[in-house]
């Protein structure tokens, strides 16, 4: 599935997929570095806050998918003006620090001593917050290449 909606972006904006895959195995490993350091930690506020934009952004777009059966489309959200392409930056940074939650539960059942299955939702958890990065970064940069 992923490879299909990489190469319909692919197919109309040239090179995007390698920018997209560039961008989001970047801020993994700069969030990454950054946690480990000690710059960016995932305090409860943190963790709240993430939880709650990311539920908010689920909302959206699942309300969004059931209005579209009834002919509701969000243009300007949907579009590649400044609200559509700032609503994106958004998206991609909510995506971004869910990796820093992941990496919070990864330490965490590390340092307890979680049981060997545990590593399997940890792995999961990182790989679908990858996926959803990607996909968001692949929409702004499709935004970004159509306005021009």
């Amino acid at each position: 599935m992923l490879g299909s909606v990489s190469a319909m972006y692919e197919a109309r904006f040239h090179g995007i997929a390698i920018q997209a895959v560039g961008l989001t195995f970047g801020t993994l490993l700069t969030l990454l570095v950054a946690y480990r350091a000690g710059v960016i930690r995932a305090t409860e506020k943190l963790k709240l806050g993430v939880i709650a934009a990311t539920g908010g952004i689920a909302i959206f777009y699942l309300g969004q998918f059931v209005l579209g059966f009834f002919g509701v489309r969000f243009a300007a959200i949907n579009g590649s003006g400044a609200i559509g392409t700032g609503f994106s930056v958004l998206v991609v940074i909510i995506a971004a620090l869910n990796l820093v939650l992941d990496f919070d539960f990864i330490e965490n059942g590390a340092r307890s001593g979680a049981p060997k299955y545990m590593e399997w939702y940890a792995a999961f958890g990182l790989m679908v917050t990858l996926v959803w990065l990607y996909l968001e970064i692949l929409r702004l940069l499709s935004k970004i290449n159509s306005r021009d």
